[in-house]
């Protein structure tokens, strides 16, 4: 297995690392919340450009990444915009969804992006190729807000992120009962076990699903995500209580 090395936070070492969303809607909100981050147990802080009232005039997106930048000093910073067909704020053409993507990694201001992984093979492929040409890490992710797929289905999805050169594959998915838990936790680690060549990250949303955020040095998943102020999806526990249950659970590993 091969760690990714983002500035000075290594994905799919030691404890998972613990990433908080920004959910803001204006410029001053984004920047308020990102300067309360200095006091809290966090290791990537990631904005949730979707939320964004200006989204669409990326002058104004590339001032809040300037702005986030000097607030975060070396923290790494991840840029997602979640669609709306995956649980997201806004709908987005796919031709801007790649522009947008392309052109955040090339302000040099991001360290990572998110990109959607079933948008479309050719545009995920040019996304990732361009970020990584603008030397920036790409998480590829799949939301499932409806059901927990087949144990095969998720290892297959993920698989899939990796052949398209993803450097961090994730998924996410919606428990029905507690069994689809269970499912989610099997193929994360017959995932590591067996396919991946790099880190992963996997949860079950929900209340239902809140253990697979807390047990991925167990079974292999390199992130969580945790809440400072508002949740950006169901199940994030607050960032203070995740990392001390992490705490825990490494000292007794």
């Amino acid at each position: 297995m091969n760690t990714v090395k983002v500035r000075n936070i290594e994905f799919g070492a030691g404890i998972p690392k613990i990433c908080v969303p920004i959910v803001g809607v204006t410029k001053e909100e984004i920047l308020a919340e990102a300067r309360t981050f200095g006091s809290i147990p966090m290791d990537v802080v990631e904005w949730r450009v979707d939320w964004f009232e200006d989204v669409f005039d990326f002058e104004k997106v590339t001032d809040v990444l300037s702005g986030l930048r000097e607030i975060l000093g070396n923290t790494p910073l991840l840029m997602t915009f979640r669609t709306a067909k995956e649980g997201g704020e806004k709908a987005i053409d796919p031709d801007a969804y790649k522009m947008l993507n392309l052109q955040a990694a090339r302000t040099g201001l991001v360290d990572l992006i998110d990109v959607e992984a079933y948008t479309g093979d050719a545009i995920v492929k040019e996304i990732i190729d361009g970020a990584h040409a603008a030397g920036v890490k790409v998480v590829a992710s799949n939301h499932d807000f409806q059901k927990t797929p087949e144990k095969d289905d998720i290892i297959a999805r993920l698989c899939k992120m990796q052949d398209l050169g993803a450097d961090i594959p994730k998924i996410a998915v919606m428990p029905r009962n507690k069994q689809d838990v269970l499912t989610l936790l099997a193929a994360t680690e017959e995932m590591v076990r067996v396919h991946a060549d790099r880190p992963i990250i996997t949860m079950s949303m929900s209340a239902t699903g809140v253990i697979s955020r807390l047990c991925g040095e167990v079974f292999g998943s390199c992130l969580t995500f945790g809440a400072a102020k508002k949740a950006s999806a169901p199940g994030q526990m607050g960032v203070q209580d995740l990392s001390t249950v992490l705490e825990l659970l490494h000292k007794a590993l």
